[in-house]
């Protein structure tokens, strides 16, 4: 079921704490693609992340006595982060769940922040679905990373930032994990007078989404590790953006290990940039098609840079 969503409205909510994040020119791939190419930069968020737009988004939505009495979400990283810097800002308190295997970076960042971590499950599905029992127990309110109206209208805001950066875009690649990016985004996008290409770009060794569009339904997906950490897990049964995705994403692309490698190692030398593996997806995804967008005004959203910087030195 889709549902109407105030992205404008989302903006100026957030926009108290979060100014809108600048959009660059790449040269370097606008002459791959003989294209003009611009990078979002969501890499430049006060937690290096997209995540944190959904997140305010769907914290100043609840009430002050739902803050006050904590809140409960999972995450693989990223949105554990975002959670944890708005609660801060906003005020509340909360308890975060992460996969065993979740990123030694993202773990040692979200230390930082007063707010409790556990560790439950190999995969984002389990996490989500551990996380929103213990909520359901303690009559806490459930934040999802993507299954959750409030938070992909607080990701659509990028997108009305981008309308208003770029006065023509004909194509948007976005990197596709559970949805709550793209979704908001090709959401938004497609509301408008001129129709924006949508490109959802995922990891071979993630791309749930994309077998559950293909399938026509949400289903179980084998899945193998990934640098693309920010974007891996199963799809949560009912999931919102299951929907959007089928009913806006024009295309995907799956891209391989190999390609998220070259991607990262292209905006660190080519953009003096760093990114991590999801924001890799999208660049990698872009690379794949540059044959095909000719003439073309191309935005890329930089979703993310939280890298260990061990595995960075190690990729560049």
């Amino acid at each position: 079921m889709l549902f109407p969503m105030n992205f404008a409205l989302a903006r100026k909510k957030i926009g108290k704490y979060l100014p809108a994040t600048p959009v660059r020119v790449s040269k370097y791939l606008g002459e791959i693609g003989r294209c003009k190419v611009y990078l979002k930069l969501e890499n430049r968020q006060p937690t290096g992340s997209f995540k944190v737009r959904g997140a305010f988004n769907k914290i100043l939505s609840l009430t002050k006595a739902q803050r006050k009495a904590g809140i409960v979400t999972a995450s693989s990283g990223n949105h554990g982060l975002a959670v944890a810097y708005a609660l801060g800002e906003v005020g509340g308190s909360g308890q975060v769940f992460l996969p065993v295997n979740a990123a030694p970076t993202k773990i040692e960042k979200l230390k930082k922040f007063k707010i409790p971590v556990a560790f439950h499950g190999d995969d984002g599905e389990q996490t989500e679905t551990h996380a929103r029992k213990i909520a359901r127990q303690k009559g806490l309110v459930y934040v999802s990373p993507y299954n959750d109206e409030k938070v992909v209208e607080g990701q659509g805001t990028i997108a009305v930032e981008m309308l208003e950066q770029l006065k023509n875009l004909d194509t948007v690649y976005v990197a596709v994990g559970g949805g709550g990016l793209i979704g908001g985004i090709a959401m938004y996008l497609k509301s408008q007078r001129k129709p924006v290409r949508i490109v959802g770009c995922l990891p071979k060794n993630s791309d749930v989404m994309y077998q559950c569009v293909q399938k026509g339904r949400i289903v179980a997906t084998k899945m193998k590790p990934t640098l693309s950490d920010g974007t891996a897990g199963g799809l949560e049964k009912g999931s919102i953006t299951f929907d959007l995705c089928r009913k806006y994403v024009d295309e995907y692309r799956i891209v391989s290990e190999k390609s998220i490698r070259e991607a990262i190692r292209v905006m660190y030398h080519q953009q003096r940039m760093k990114i991590e593996g999801a924001a890799g997806v999208a660049v990698a995804g872009f690379l794949q098609d540059s044959k095909k967008v000719s003439g073309q005004t191309v935005a890329i959203v930089v979703c993310g840079e939280n890298i260990a910087p061990a595995e960075l030195r190690k990729i560049v």
